[in-house]
């Protein structure tokens, strides 16, 4: 019988804040969380949170969540610094996260060490089912009635910072998935409809999805 996917023990949530895609090559992650999930939920004992120092000041933008522009992250560890302990926790595992794409490609970019399994799109899964509103994170959230769990998991964290996001989004992906299947689905069929695409562009840029 197939490995469902509550009995993988391989699966990472994962939320990046970045400084924006219209960095371009020079876009910096700001903040990065991992949550290894474990029967299919967050292990919030284990999570590892961290900021991250850009090496230089962030300019105060709508997209800029509270606590990560100008110089407030001067002192905290280089991507250099937190790199192996990345390594350590998401070689080899599946993330899972809203827009997880995004994450991983400026993960990917910064450090293309880290070599993963796949990845799982809470976001691509909920557009699977019945539309009933936005589609955002939060909106999610707040609609399947888990704002108040978060927040209890997360109390130190808040909205659109990497700890909140990535233990919301390993308990979103629990509940979708008790939208779209009636019993536990294998892996298999849960990246079938959540994994996200490769990006339909050369060959070499194809392999930087999961390489």
């Amino acid at each position: 019988m197939a490995t469902t996917w509550r009995e993988a023990t391989n699966l990472v949530a994962l939320d990046l804040e970045g400084s924006g895609a219209q960095d371009g090559d020079h876009e910096a992650i700001l903040e990065i969380a991992a949550v290894r999930l474990i029967a299919g939920r967050p292990d919030v004992a284990t999570a590892y949170a961290t900021l991250i120092d850009p090496g230089r000041p962030i300019p105060a933008r709508p997209w800029i969540s509270p606590g990560l522009a100008g110089t407030a992250l001067s002192g905290a560890p280089t991507l250099d610094d937190v790199e192996p302990q990345l390594a350590r926790r998401l070689d080899g595992a599946y993330l899972i996260g809203h827009n997880i794409g995004v994450d991983w490609r400026l993960l990917h970019r910064r450090c293309p060490s880290i070599s993963i399994a796949g990845l799982i799109d809470t976001h691509r899964l909920a557009k699977t089912l019945p539309a009933t509103g936005k589609n955002s994170l939060t909106d999610l959230l707040t609609r399947h009635r888990l704002t108040d769990t978060v927040n209890a998991a997360a109390p130190t964290s808040r909205p659109h910072r990497a700890l909140w996001d990535t233990i919301g989004a390993a308990l979103l992906l629990d509940t979708l998935i008790k939208q779209h299947w009636t019993g536990d689905p294998s892996l298999d069929d849960l990246l079938a409809v959540a994994a996200p695409p490769s990006p339909k562009t050369t060959p070499a840029a194809q392999a930087t999805l999961f390489d």
